[in-house]
């Protein structure tokens, strides 16, 4: 399954890997296609693949850290 996305990052997360956290602790390959980071605030337009239950899991753990995902579809 592969799902396009954009996702919102806090400026408190600046410091935090958040990326290379999901892509170690989840079975699942990321593509960024572009994004922007300062002190204040990032976002990444993202392209994730993998089990359906992998992603999920993903995305419920990026929320938790206060990540807004937005545009969530399912692309082939």
């Amino acid at each position: 399954m592969k799902i396009k996305t954009e996702w919102t990052f806090p400026g408190e997360l600046k410091d935090e890997p958040i990326i290379c956290s999901i892509c170690k602790q989840f079975n699942i390959t990321l593509s960024i296609i572009e994004a922007s980071f300062s002190t204040e605030l990032g976002w990444a337009l993202l392209i994730l693949e993998g089990e359906e239950g992998e992603l999920k899991n993903t995305f419920e753990y990026i929320k938790g850290k206060g990540v807004k995902i937005e545009g969530a579809q399912e692309i082939h």
